[in-house]
């Protein structure tokens, strides 16, 4: 590394420094006791896992259950986001048809729009349609609020695509959709994957809309399951919440790990319009 290099590095160290200290602090809490008032461990336990083999509340429920509900709404939400996004990043990117340059920039203003100042007109519309408090109103809401950002990344790889490719193809007899297909689509895999990622973390960590279009415990999500573990602070076990803590963000870290050359592709792709 270049001696240059090494006052960022400096202090990206120390802004990191608290965060670590902290993150450190919650996994040793979470294996161990400590005496009130003091921050060195008495103990090591594993018994601040116990959720994981019972409920640690009635009200609150099984953590698989909440684990397999949060699977299904950010693995759903991410599949449909890339699906569409696939199909209309493409047709943005290459068809000149009336109130393109509307569309697109609808689609900036839709992604910027804060979801908090939706949230009551969604509520209205999911108990109009009887999906209030369930696990699909949410994949619902959650995809449309994903789209305008999953459409806009799409368009942008689609656009590094050199028209010549896709030509090339047609010349050759190949109908477009083979094109698309055998030619086109290989060409943003790197963005396919990226949008993939990012949008299943994006709802893998979603708290917003499970805790207010679903407060169920039937649709429970781990998000939801964990703010619900310190609703009373006064009666609060931190030690489990920080437990829980880590089951939570495990995933998150390990797909962070495997794929973040992937997840970086995102801020990769081309962005001409």
């Amino acid at each position: 590394m270049s001696s240059k290099n090494w006052p960022v590095l400096l202090l990206l160290s120390v802004v990191s420094l608290p965060l670590l200290i902290m993150c450190g602090y919650a996994v040793i809490d979470a294996f161990s006791d400590t005496a009130p008032g003091s921050l060195v461990p008495t103990r090591f336990t594993l018994e601040h896992f116990r959720f994981l083999w019972e409920p640690v509340a009635e009200a609150r429920g099984s953590i698989w259950v909440a684990t397999a509900n949060t699977f299904v709404f950010a693995t759903t939400s991410a599949l449909v986001v890339t699906m569409v996004s696939l199909t209309a990043g493409y047709a943005l990117s290459r068809l000149n048809f009336p109130a393109r340059g509307f569309f697109l920039a609808g689609l900036i203003v839709l992604h910027a729009f804060p979801t908090i100042t939706l949230i009551i007109a969604i509520f209205l519309i999911l108990q109009m349609l009887g999906l209030y408090d369930t696990l699909i109103g949410v994949i619902v809401v959650k995809t449309a609020l994903e789209l305008p950002l999953g459409i806009w990344i799409m368009k942008g790889f689609y656009d590094t695509v050199p028209w010549e490719i896709e030509m090339a193809g047609v010349q050759d007899g190949a109908s477009r959709a083979t094109v698309w297909w055998h030619l086109v689509l290989p060409q943003v895999r790197p963005g396919l994957m990226a949008l993939i990622l990012f949008s299943f973390l994006s709802g893998w960590s979603e708290y917003i809309l499970p805790q207010v279009l679903a407060p169920g415990s039937d649709a429970r999500v781990l998000s939801t399951y964990l703010s619900s573990l310190i609703l009373d602070d006064t009666k609060a076990d931190f030690n489990l919440f920080k437990a829980v803590g880590l089951f939570y963000a495990a995933p998150v870290v390990v797909i962070y790990l495997l794929f973040q050359k992937h997840l970086m592709n995102i801020y990769g792709g081309g962005t001409k319009g």
